[in-house]
């Protein structure tokens, strides 16, 4: 056993058709066909948004499932992972797009009260360190929810409590002040970190309205609301918090679990890498492999293949790309830490067709990083 080379399989999701254990399943029977003998570790990795709970159950935390109401406040359930006295908590599992009744946007309406109700059942079940993978976002509500759920009270001028409704913006307006004295008791001894792999601030040009919301469904009407609302909510929270960077992650979330809840912004692929224990599972290997559904220069700031990569170099191990296409030159991926890449687009050009292949092509692209990289 000692002398069969050490293969690790750490690729994120393909987004739109394939999760990342698929990924790693897919390129784990290719390498088998072809090398036989090799000893094969599927690592799936995500960076924060969607699929981050899969990531880590498939390495063997705990999965947890509880009520929780989805984003436009629709009975459904929610996932999160844990081990020990840590929780990952996933808004998309919650609260994302994903979880839209019929995938019907509704920007004015949807919040993360859903996710809130997630993290009391983590804390309620004993947990002391949440992570929260940030990405996937169906609201823009600046955390307001989530915070709701777990005590706050959100008071107007009147000092009547406003208890959210059908827009979130107005709701965000008529706040003068919050009261605390509700928070869920075990909020004060928690560590809360944010996951994620955006750096935007609350508001302005770069801010979480005018970046993201459109993605949402908002209009430009809608936009202006929004910004409006989270506006004053960072003048009743502390305008501080909004210019941090994260701030403005999945709506606004960031800002507002920085605010009430004292969360540390971390990268949400090094944060996954850090709890995995990646470099006692990549000890000794021949070889890590990871990938994508699109390897570009958005991959450059903070994404998961060049976070496994960088890893990677640290240990000492060499590391390729399995994707479904690559916008990078060969300079560019070279420069990002990958000795090739193998994009699914070499195989099949057209964009419908791979993603509908994209397990086959993932076999065979197993196949060929066996007996190029493993004989």
């Amino acid at each position: 056993m000692a002398g069969e080379p050490l293969v690790v399989l750490a690729p994120d999701k393909f987004k739109g058709s394939l999760t990342a254990p698929e990924v790693a399943g897919a390129l784990a029977r290719g390498v088998a066909r072809r090398a036989p003998k090799a000893r094969v570790r599927c690592v799936p990795v995500a960076d924060g948004g969607d699929g981050m709970v899969d990531a880590f159950v498939a390495s063997g935390w705990k999965r947890i499932e509880v009520a929780a109401p989805g984003p436009t406040g629709q009975a459904s359930t929610a996932v999160y992972a844990v081990r020990g006295d840590t929780a990952v908590v996933e808004l998309a599992a919650a609260v994302g797009l994903v979880k839209l009744p019929g995938g019907r946007l509704d920007p004015l309406r949807a919040d993360t009260f859903g996710l809130g109700v997630t993290i009391a059942h983590a804390l309620d079940g004993g947990a002391k360190e949440i992570v929260l993978g940030l990405g996937g976002s169906a609201s823009t509500d600046g955390g307001s929810g989530l915070l709701r759920a777990l005590g706050l009270r959100l008071l107007d001028q009147q000092g009547r409590e406003l208890a959210g409704g059908a827009d979130v913006a107005a709701t965000l307006e008529q706040v003068a002040s919050v009261d605390r004295a509700a928070l869920h008791p075990a909020v004060a001894t928690a560590r809360f970190t944010l996951a994620c792999d955006v750096d935007n601030p609350l508001l302005g040009p770069a801010g979480a309205v005018a970046v993201y919301a459109p993605q949402k469904g908002a209009n430009a009407r809608q936009m202006v609301k929004l910004e409006a609302g989270l506006t004053n909510w960072a003048a009743v929270l502390g305008t501080g918090y909004a210019e941090i960077g994260g701030a403005g992650a999945a709506g606004g979330t960031g800002f507002g679990v920085l605010a009430v809840l004292g969360a540390q912004v971390r990268s949400g692929i090094d944060v996954l890498l850090e709890l995995l224990e990646f470099t006692t599972l990549i000890d000794g290997a021949r070889l890590i492999v990871t990938g994508e559904g699109s390897l570009d220069h958005q991959s450059m700031h903070g994404k998961a293949p060049v976070g496994v990569a960088a890893a990677a170099k640290k240990a000492g191990v060499p590391v390729i790309a399995a994707v479904g296409r690559t916008l990078l030159s060969p300079g560019e991926i070279r420069a990002a830490g990958f000795a090739t890449c193998y994009p699914l687009s070499d195989l099949e050009p057209d964009p419908a067709r791979s993603i509908i292949a994209a397990a086959d092509l993932l076999e065979r692209i197993g196949e060929r990083i066996a007996m190029e990289h493993l004989s």
